[in-house]
């Protein structure tokens, strides 16, 4: 049976080490997640019903996969998700650090619903998705609003939102931002100067 009271199975399902997963199970406590509700109770603790979800969201398994490894039913399953799910979701950064730099790039997602997505370079139906991480912690800080697949990093930039939330704090991207308007601070590698001395055979 998979639990979170066994912390060989948080890390494997979360991602997480078993301190950081205790962290976010207090979090989600003090947000008013883990009280007794009105009607049925839960049949797992907050702490199995978070692992829950992150399996089903880190995994292929399918709902009927799942449950059973979790000891609940399919249909509980289902409702541990629709309820924690929505806690658990990302939540952009609303404020950095003066010194702050991030990184940003667009990542192509395919996606089947064709009132969003339009077809890209990969010839599939996909949807541009602006993803920008903290260079320093290299954890994701924001993540734009899907637009269609055809747009261009420097366009899906602005219209998602991405550009937006990051404010005025620097960005560094690559040279596709650098086209039509300049959405950001755009860096690029650059061959470090030739030196005199001779480098060592």
């Amino acid at each position: 049976m998979v639990t979170a009271s066994e912390p060989s199975w948080i890390a494997p399902f979360t991602g997480l080490s078993p301190r950081q997963s205790g962290k976010l199970v207090t979090a989600l406590r003090c947000e008013g997640v883990g009280p007794v509700r009105k009607g049925r109770p839960w049949s797992l603790p907050l702490e199995d019903r978070v692992l829950l979800v992150a399996a089903y969201w880190r995994t292929n398994l399918t709902l009927r996969q799942l449950a059973p490894l979790f000891g609940v039913s399919k249909s509980a399953a289902d409702r541990i998700i629709d309820h924690l799910g929505s806690s658990l979701a990302f939540q952009h950064r609303r404020r950095f650090r003066k010194d702050a730099v991030l990184i940003a790039d667009g990542t192509l997602v395919p996606t089947r619903d064709h009132t969003v997505a339009e077809q890209s370079k990969n010839y599939r139906y996909s949807t541009n998705h602006q993803v920008i991480i903290d260079a320093d912690t290299r954890l994701v800080v924001a993540v734009g609003r899907p637009v269609p697949g055809n747009r261009n990093d420097c366009e899906a930039w602005e219209l998602s939102g991405a550009k937006d939330a990051v404010g005025r704090t620097t960005v560094i991207a690559d040279g596709g931002y650098r086209t039509g308007r300049k959405s950001t601070t755009a860096h690029t590698a650059r061959s470090a100067p030739a030196s005199s001395t001779p480098s060592p055979a």
